[in-house]
């Protein structure tokens, strides 16, 4: 008798093979590949040119933030010195230079003194903020709305004398100069201010005189910064238009910091 060995449940059944196209698997796995590399390629490329152009343009425009926070205690005296009394530096006024990476930088403050910073700026903004709140309580003209004219004020002034800076360079025609750097230079009018609104504070006599003592000695820390550093970014330009641009920068700070020294709570006086 002859058992039928595909009936019994459990038994073994023979495997089929089926025919296989041998050319089908290998164009799907070769044209599989090359469509993944050469996509991951373009895009690497792609978005690798990409990020190397937005990081050189933020470098080349805003530079690196934290350049500009690296100060100790040492760094900070002698700038406040140099903004006060600009008159009494001796030292030159120009930047120093670094090789870093095969280029040449600027070295950050902490190793230059003549390098910008925002420390100080942003502290000395905030000293006159508080000032200016205790002159408007000795007059009795301190309400939130007063010291927020006064914060306004502030603000408006520095973007002002950061868009003086623009403008004068761009007239000039000047190479590509970093804007934290424009706002660090404009934000040490507050430095000078803070001595200003004290006077205020103390005798009416004191303000006036303070008023054209800083002045003067923002002028004066302007016009030597701005002739050693930012003008030498400038690829071309002419004397005349050299000396029209330092006159007109070191003219405007009297109204500047005439308007922003006077803590009346008002936005016009």
């Amino acid at each position: 008798m002859h058992e039928n060995l595909g009936s019994q449940p459990g038994a073994a059944r023979p495997v089929v093979d089926t025919p296989s196209n041998p050319f089908g698997n290998a164009f799907y796995g070769t044209g599989s590949g090359l469509i993944q590399g050469g996509l991951g390629a373009y895009g690497e490329k792609i978005f690798g040119s990409s990020s190397e152009y937005v990081q050189s343009n933020i470098s080349k425009y805003f530079s690196d933030p934290q350049y500009y926070f690296q100060v100790n205690s040492h760094y900070v005296r002698n700038k406040l010195k140099i903004v006060l009394l600009p008159f009494l530096h001796r030292g030159h006024w120009t930047r120093i230079k670094e090789p870093v990476e095969g280029r040449l930088a600027y070295k950050p403050p902490i190793d230059d003194i003549n390098a910008p910073d925002l420390y100080i700026p942003v502290m000395a903004f905030a000293t006159y903020l508080v000032l200016a709140g205790i002159s408007l309580g000795f007059s009795r003209n301190f309400s939130p709305e007063a010291l927020n004219w006064q914060f306004v004020k502030g603000v408006v002034g520095w973007f002002l004398q950061v868009m003086l800076l623009k403008v004068q360079l761009l007239s000039l025609g000047s190479g590509v100069v970093p804007l934290l750097d424009m706002v660090a230079y404009a934000g040490y009018t507050f430095t000078g201010m803070c001595l200003t609104v004290l006077g205020r504070i103390m005798l009416s006599y004191a303000y006036y005189l303070m008023v054209i003592w800083t002045c003067m000695c923002t002028g004066i820390f302007l016009v030597n910064t701005l002739k050693r550093t930012l003008l030498a970014e400038i690829r071309s330009y002419d004397s005349s238009k050299h000396h029209y641009f330092l006159l007109c920068i070191a003219f405007a700070q009297f109204p500047l910091i005439f308007w922003l020294s006077n803590t009346t709570g008002n936005w016009f006086f």
